[in-house]
């Protein structure tokens, strides 16, 4: 017979009254607290839903100007990587590996590429990649140092190659709006805008020498963009991108670029001949400091002059020491057709712009006389 401690106990009725009310509870708190207005200060929104979109409207003249030079130019615009050779003499796994990257474009669709010399310099390969992201090694390389120019030769398909469109620079004006393409870090081609900051700058090339009537821009030239094309508001070629003024290596808002006249100038030289041919005096100058130490603070001076050349023809006089060991000066070059000579390199930059067969007028400066010569150009080895 069961005791009184083995029975069940009976249920209480207030438990049975208070569970239904507690889950309803529980349940309320919950629906409160999800629509509850102090709820948006957690930034959620359970209804939100996608804006509504705005039609653009007609693009502005200026936009509608820079996106097309980018769609006619870019695909002219290419890719250049400056390979070399990893691996010493005894590796028998030699493989070349990319040392830098510019920027190029397209000059004729024979497969000539223009960039800068300093993209090649001391390359044992290099490979062109075209906008189309088609690849081709470089089979001829032809450079000139000192105006930082090289062309590159590629077995391409004419259908592949875009030639640039060749424009004028010596009509220039400060403020045109300008455009530089290029691949600045290694990536994809990007434009950037600005204008003609200034003309007639003067940079140092990779030999030295100072190449003069360049471009200042404000177009942001970064590292990759070198030897890529500076175009005009017409998507004309006008320079090309090769420096900037820039403690950190990055653009800094000054940028300069080797002007298409030049260019115009030179490739075509390049392409023929596969060297520059210069025309030459037929003289050997003092080095500026050592002009400076002989008494001469202006001019070049001349130590040497070549015989069987033009400037033996035209009779300019060299240094020289007599018996007694006295230093009688050579004629000091002043001015060419009246353009001064200040120094050496005054000389050679003048001279680049002739080509063999011009008549120039050199001045000297002879027995303290000013004394005009005139040169017949040749080319001379």
């Amino acid at each position: 017979m069961p005791t009184y401690y083995d029975r069940e106990p009976a249920p209480s009725p207030m438990a049975s009254c208070l569970t239904p009310f507690l889950l309803l509870l529980v349940l309320a708190c919950g629906l409160v607290w999800w629509f509850w207005p102090a709820r948006a200060g957690s930034g959620l929104d359970p209804n939100a839903q996608p804006r509504p979109v705005t039609a653009r409207g007609t693009l502005s003249e200026a936009e509608q100007q820079n996106i097309d030079v980018y769609e006619r130019v870019s695909p002219s615009v290419v890719h250049v990587i400056n390979l070399s050779d990893n691996g010493g003499a005894l590796s028998l796994n030699a493989q070349e590996i990319p040392q830098g990257a510019g920027t190029g474009f397209v000059w004729d669709d024979e497969g000539h590429i223009v960039t800068n010399y300093h993209v090649v310099k001391g390359a044992t390969g290099i490979q062109v990649t075209l906008s189309d992201q088609s690849s081709y090694p470089a089979k001829q390389v032809w450079v000139h140092p000192d105006m930082d120019m090289a062309v590159i030769w590629i077995d391409a398909p004419k259908k592949n190659l875009h030639p640039v469109i060749v424009g004028s620079s010596h009509d220039l004006k400060v403020g045109q709006i300008t455009y530089a393409i290029g691949d600045p870090f290694g990536l994809d081609q990007t434009m950037t805008m600005g204008i003609v900051s200034a003309l007639g700058r003067e940079i140092r090339s990779a030999t030295g020498l100072p190449i003069q009537g360049v471009i200042q821009t404000s177009a942001a030239i970064n590292p990759g963009n070198s030897g890529g094309p500076l175009l005009d508001s017409s998507g004309r070629l006008v320079g090309m991108t090769t420096a900037i003024l820039s403690p950190s290596g990055a653009f800094a808002g000054i940028g300069f670029a080797i002007p298409v006249d030049e260019i115009n100038r030179i490739v075509p030289e390049l392409i023929s001949h596969g060297k520059i041919v210069r025309p030459r005096l037929g003289v050997q100058l003092a080095e500026d400091q050592q002009a400076r130490r002989l008494g001469v603070d202006e001019g070049a001076l001349i130590i040497k002059v070549v015989p069987n050349t033009p400037a033996a023809q035209a009779n300019l006089r060299g240094t020289y020491v007599d018996r007694s060991g006295r230093l009688h000066l050579g004629d000091v070059i002043v001015a060419i057709d009246g353009k001064p000579v200040s120094r050496q390199t005054d000389l050679y930059t003048i001279l680049e712009k002739h080509k063999a067969g011009d008549s120039i007028k050199v001045t000297v400066f002879r027995n303290g006389q000013r004394v005009d010569v005139p040169v017949t150009l040749e080319v001379v080895e």
